[in-house]
């Protein structure tokens, strides 16, 4: 890879970098916090990621490197945007393809006008439940694990803000969507009660952050572009000293 690509420059991971990272499909935002700390080594430096995203969700993840992971619950709180994509007339457990669909309903009734009217419901403050396929711990536990052993699990409510709801397509039995929200927002969870607002069902089939407080999703890296480049420049620099 040329270093003269004006997409990168010249790093400074142990003084601290942020990094805007396009997280792969079925990806856990752990894989890419790990692919990137091994690319850094022999370097032992701290590594985060500013807000989890779902494997089956993609899109913008924060990475903090060195002392810039102190700032990572700053980076956390901010605002997100998200698009993805419903699917209305059935329900899974998990809430979204992580799991079979358990549930169908009828949609033939359900009009247009009635799908944009629900979105009032979920603007503003509103309270939800976490889903019980999520990574929220309980009693130290991690409630997905309790989820996949059929085990009963307590959901606790939470609040959050979602300043915007837009419907962007309709196409039976695919609707579109555009949401802002506050941190700690579950998209899966505002879905499934957004299905239950019509008096129906409704998954999430597909999600990407679009962006995170000030930072685009147009501005991110590639996972294996960045780790690639990384590796280029120890190449590099091995072979300068060699010399």
């Amino acid at each position: 890879m040329s270093t003269e690509n004006s997409k990168f420059k010249d790093f400074n991971f142990a003084e601290g970098e942020l990094l805007l990272i396009n997280k792969p499909y079925q990806w856990t935002s752990f894989d890419v916090v790990g692919k990137i700390r091994n690319s850094l080594k022999p370097l032992k430096l701290k590594v985060g990621h500013a807000g989890t995203l779902d494997p089956l969700a993609t899109g913008l993840l924060i990475i903090c490197t060195g002392k810039l992971t102190k700032q990572i619950d700053t980076f956390q709180a901010e605002e997100k945007e998200y698009t993805g994509t419903m699917i209305l007339g059935a329900t899974t457990p998990s809430f979204d393809l992580e799991t079979e669909v358990d549930t169908t309903f009828d949609i033939s009734q359900i009009t247009e006008a009635q799908i944009y009217a629900a979105t009032n419901q979920f603007t503003g403050d509103i309270e939800q439940y976490p889903p019980a396929h999520s990574a929220v711990k309980v009693n130290g536990e991690r409630l997905y694990v309790k989820a996949r052993l059929g085990e009963e699990v307590e959901l606790r409510k939470r609040f959050v803000t979602v300043p915007a709801f837009e419907i962007t397509r309709i196409a039976l039995p695919e609707i579109d969507f555009r949401i802002v929200c506050s941190k700690g927002t579950y998209i899966r969870s505002l879905i499934s009660d957004f299905g239950k607002a019509l008096n129906n069902g409704a998954y999430l089939s597909k999600l990407v952050r679009t962006r995170s407080g000030n930072f685009l999703l147009s501005n991110a890296f590639e996972v294996l572009e960045l780790v690639n480049y990384i590796r280029s420049k120890k190449e590099e620099a091995k072979n300068q000293a060699q010399v």
